[in-house]
């Protein structure tokens, strides 16, 4: 690049951020001017054609006309992007002991069942019988009585309830820890599953070499007062996809052993010929 050319590409640079130096909010004029600096740098170093912008401009349209109500096809660019992740990290920051944020993952539903403790999540979602267990936990060890644990997952078919077009609630439910801190609940075991590939997200997977496949996971989202509130997976050791988990959501201390049972008992006298169970211990950070 000649002396000349890039003098001219840093004064629009220039003349762009300073455009929004009247700006009477702080911070939004902070988040503006950033992005001003760190997308143009990206356009130079990249420099395309005025054809591909024009392509880049077509992709993230069609990403907001598939979005509607039931489906947020932006949440997904930018989970297989790992922005969410990220997002997750910083405003999560680690904190001795506590159990570690992952993404929310876009099929939360306000206003689950309740379920009693030893309860079933699954409200007949197709799946083998999964016993969960665990205690909710300060960071000093000290049980949590009444936190609030919301649970939902996919179906063995790699749907969940509300991809089904019935209206049926399954896979998900909300439960309270007991005054130990203890928790117990019957749900299914995770299996893997694809994310929405059906969109100009999931052509840019297939266009760039890569899967859209999930991790089997199982999600939580537990509050308690004074407490950080945590959404998280557990993910199934041994799954060959969690090295390649397309939203970039597997740590490694939320890998857990899902211990297969054939013809022995269930813990609460349930009858199943065939059942999984998995033991996952929160830990929760203060709040702020």
């Amino acid at each position: 690049m000649t002396e000349a050319q890039d003098a001219r590409e840093v004064e629009l640079i220039e003349r762009v951020e300073a455009s929004f130096a009247g700006c009477d909010n702080d911070r939004l004029r902070e988040v503006m001017q950033a992005s001003v600096r760190h997308l143009h740098a990206f356009m130079r170093e990249v420099r395309p054609t005025e054809a591909e912008w024009t392509t880049a401009i077509e992709f993230l349209t069609a990403v907001g006309h598939i979005t509607d109500d039931r489906r947020q096809e932006f949440i997904l660019l930018s989970d297989v992007l790992g922005v969410s992740m990220q997002t997750i990290a910083i405003n999560n920051p680690a904190y001795a002991n506590a159990t570690e944020a992952t993404v929310f993952g876009p099929f939360f539903v306000d206003d689950s069942p309740a379920v009693e403790l030893g309860g079933d999540i699954g409200g007949g979602a197709s799946g083998e019988p999964c016993w969960v267990e665990g205690t909710v936990t300060d960071v000093d060890g000290r049980p949590i009585s009444g936190a609030r644990i919301e649970v939902w997952e996919a179906d063995e078919d790699g749907f969940y309830d509300v991809q089904y077009d019935d209206d049926r609630t399954a896979g998900r439910g909300h439960l309270i820890s007991d005054d130990d801190g203890t928790y117990r609940f019957w749900g299914v075991t995770p299996t893997p599953y694809p994310i929405p590939h059906d969109g100009p997200v999931g052509k840019m997977l297939e266009a760039v070499g890569r899967s859209p496949m999930r991790a089997s996971h199982l999600h939580f989202k537990v509050d308690a007062p004074g407490m950080r509130s945590l959404v998280t997976h557990i993910f199934v050791r041994g799954d060959e996809l969690l090295a390649s988990d397309s939203v970039f959501g597997v740590k490694d201390s939320l890998v857990k052993d899902f211990v297969r049972h054939t013809g022995e008992p269930t813990p609460d006298g349930r009858e199943a010929p065939e059942w999984s169970s998995v033991t996952f211990d929160i830990v929760l950070a203060p709040a702020g």
